[in-house]
């Protein structure tokens, strides 16, 4: 799954940065965005080539590629479970890993990530959060205990407790605890840093270098100059080029190293074509993970493809009339409304999106389907801040503000409070 995943919490990590466009600017501040990028910046520093330092004091390790060419083929099956929202499979999974290997990170990590998953698809309860922190902190302990044991100890175990350390980071960024993040970044780094040098071609490592060189080249300003002033300048196409080998040629982290390159060509470079090619294949692939084929029906949605959107759009209500529960009938009757929502927001329909999301607001589910409660009300918002009714869009976007559960739309509710949305703005489509 790598380091940086989660499908639906993308937005988390696009809204902290300024971008070139004025449409896609960001309502954070400074000190905000300067700390994420610091965070960034430490995070992806020690993957480039030629460092010498090392992690935690020890001593050159002698490389263990032992498992480079035997992948862990349940934690493969696990993540693939994940992508496809199927939770408790992945979790028996998981366990079945910490059985099987109960002194080393690998189980105990991605028993972390089932949690992440979750939290990213919306459910973001106190127990989850509580449950993530809880096991992302045993993965931690456990590397440190089995890198104790230099004479066991392999890349894998930096390679995790780096990744724990990093999404624990990750994680209280987005709680805006910048210096938590920041100390939690340093220790990644070291981690990472040695698991790198044990083994330089680890094609998983290339999604957090391409992520932060695409990024940092698109922050403009002042934070620009930072980014020059510090490790790296940053580079989008040498930020494309690692994220798609990565895509290739990750063990772990190939599916969203894609993920990560569909919400670059969709919402960032706006090239529809290539995001449209990568989300047919997961939408193929994950066929129970509704995400990437409403993704792909924005897709067809931007390139002007009516008949293919209209076939989308049919997929979803066939999809619902085959459904095994009523639950998932309505969760996928859902988002053929939500996606006929985007569409009419892109085409200045906003009488028509705001029937569709009251729809879909009618029949919420909030213990099976939370994230179609929050996104919808920002839909709503939306509309009437692209109608000009910037008073009655506020209210919206303060609506998921005061939510418990706000499924990661707070992050573009706070962009627009600050900024109203605007015609053909990409995140329309999010």
């Amino acid at each position: 799954m790598g380091y940086n995943q989660k499908p639906e919490t993308t937005e988390t990590f696009f809204s902290i940065f300024r971008s070139k466009d004025p449409s896609v600017k960001t309502s954070s501040s400074l000190t905000q965005s300067v700390c994420t990028l610091f965070f960034f910046l430490l995070l992806a520093s020690f993957l480039l080539p030629g460092s010498q330092q090392l992690a935690l004091g020890h001593p050159d390790p002698t490389p263990s590629l032992s498992q480079e060419n035997r992948p862990n083929e349940d934690v493969i099956k696990g993540i693939n479970l994940l992508y496809n929202r199927r939770f408790d499979e992945a979790e028996s999974i998981f366990k079945k890993v910490i059985a099987e290997f109960p002194d080393k990170p690998i189980g105990y990590f991605y028993s972390a990530m089932v949690m992440w998953s979750r939290y990213a698809a919306g459910f973001c309860s106190d127990e989850i959060v509580d449950a993530y922190i809880e096991r992302v902190d045993r993965t931690i302990d456990v590397a440190k205990t089995h890198i104790e044991d230099s004479s066991s100890s392999d890349y894998y175990d930096f390679f995790y407790m780096g990744g724990a350390l990093g999404f624990k980071g990750r994680f209280n960024l987005s709680e805006g605890k910048w210096f938590s993040a920041f100390f939690l970044a340093t220790e990644s780094i070291e981690a990472l840093k040695t698991s790198l040098r044990m083994h330089p071609n680890n094609r998983d490592v290339l999604l957090g270098i391409g992520i932060f060189d695409y990024y940092t080249a698109n922050l403009s300003g002042v934070l620009k100059f930072l980014s020059y002033l510090l490790i790296h300048k940053g580079n989008k196409e040498e930020g494309i080029r690692k994220l798609r080998l990565a895509a290739k040629e990750a063990i772990y982290s190939g599916t969203e190293a894609k993920n990560t390159l569909l919400h670059i060509y969709l919402f960032f470079e706006q090239d529809f074509l290539k995001a449209l090619e990568l989300t047919q294949g997961l939408a193929a692939r994950y066929e129970q993970n509704p995400r990437f084929k409403v993704l792909q029906g924005v897709c067809y949605i931007r390139l002007g493809n009516e008949t293919q959107f209209r076939r989308t759009v049919r997929y979803f209500r066939q999809r619902s009339l085959q459904a095994n529960s009523d639950d998932d009938a309505r969760l996928w009757a859902r988002r053929a409304l939500y996606l006929e929502s985007i569409r009419d927001l892109f085409h200045s329909r906003y009488a028509e999106a705001r029937i569709k999301v009251e729809e879909i607001l009618n029949q919420a589910d909030p213990e099976h389907d939370p994230a179609m409660i929050a996104w919808p009300l920002l839909k709503m918002g939306m509309s009437y801040d692209l109608e000009g009714n910037r008073q009655e869009a506020t209210k919206y976007y303060n609506q998921i503000l005061s939510m418990k559960n706000a499924s990661g739309a707070q992050f573009l509710a706070k962009k627009y409070l600050d900024n109203p949305v605007r015609k053909k703005d990409p995140f329309i489509g999010y």
